[in-house]
């Protein structure tokens, strides 16, 4: 090897180096500022839990309010009973009946776009779950308060503010939530089992039944489960279909209200510190506990899919 050639490696060599220490110092600003965001996340989300936990057990181990009277009773006044039974039982009355309605309906969707036809139906059924997702929930609430709730009154019967209307409103809302979900849980089923089924001599409607819905069950259920999540937590669409009755409903039809919509209403007009701001942020603790059921629940459907 030449004197040129010498000269040629060399430099290489020190081109390498300095390529080796440039991805070395862009690595360690990755992991950096990588950890940074981990750190500041972990932050808020202790705080938001402590400061909600602290504030919401005020209310029974600094006013005495005993848990069995906020939980089972039924009478709700400020500065005298703070029964929650009535708004807890409207929020799991929405959110359950919404998800009865949205759980169909965004099934058969999904499997239009994937399985039926899945070219056309991802180019029409697609754009429009989008622009239902990007629709804000005060304008749900309004079509449902000029919409839903007239048609309630005039054809079904009672004043048109109620559990019906709010579960109905919430179904359209969390539609799009589902259907996505649904929808990505079809299309990521492992290839072979269809064409295993057709080749069998099934139907494509027994290979949807018997094998696809079968197979992917735990990731639909998901999709369920994170929509109920969003309808749970729901507060101004809510609100303004439902009434806002502090009392438990006898019928789909009467007024009711729910945790999201109480705190909303009452919230502001309530002094920090006083017994009445302390049970709303005691609604807040149930709210914050049942999201961490249903992060629970998801946990374990995945790990179910994955099995």
């Amino acid at each position: 090897m030449g004197q040129m050639g010498k000269d040629a490696a060399l430099n290489q060599g020190v081109k390498n180096r300095k390529r080796r220490e440039k991805h070395y110092w862009e690595d360690w600003i990755g992991r950096i500022y990588t950890s940074i965001c981990v750190v500041v996340l972990l932050v808020v989300i202790v705080s938001i839990v402590f400061f909600v936990s602290s504030k919401g057990l005020a209310t029974f181990l600094e006013n005495g309010v005993r848990l069995r009277e906020f939980f089972t009773g039924t009478r709700w006044s400020p500065d005298e009973s703070f029964g929650a039974l009535p708004f807890i039982t409207g929020s799991f009355a929405v959110t359950l009946l919404a998800a009865l309605i949205a759980g169909p309906l965004s099934l058969c969707a999904a499997l239009f776009m994937t399985e039926i036809l899945p070219g056309r139906g991802k180019r029409i059924l697609q754009p429009a779950v989008e622009l239902l997702s990007g629709i804000p929930s005060v304008v749900y609430g309004f079509i449902g308060l000029t919409v839903i709730v007239p048609f309630i009154r005039d054809y079904i019967g009672g004043q048109g503010f109620g559990i019906l209307a709010g579960c109905l409103v919430l179904s359209v809302m969390i539609l799009p939530t589902i259907t996505s979900i649904m929808a990505d849980a079809l299309a990521s089923l492992r290839g072979g089992l269809r064409e295993s089924s057709l080749a069998l001599g099934a139907t494509r409607w027994q290979t949807i039944y018997r094998v696809v819905i079968p197979t992917v069950l735990p990731a639909l259920l998901t999709g369920i489960v994170l929509g109920m999540a969003r309808a749970f937590g729901e507060a101004l669409a809510v609100q303004m279909v439902i009434g806002n009755a502090p009392h438990i409903p006898s019928s789909l039809t009467e007024s009711a209200a729910t945790l999201t919509s109480t705190i909303t209403l009452s919230m502001g007009n309530t002094a920090m510190g006083s017994v009445h701001n302390n049970a709303l942020w005691s609604m807040a603790l149930v709210l914050l506990a049942m999201t961490f059921v249903f992060v629970i629940l998801v946990r374990l459907l995945e790990r179910r899919n994955r099995i």
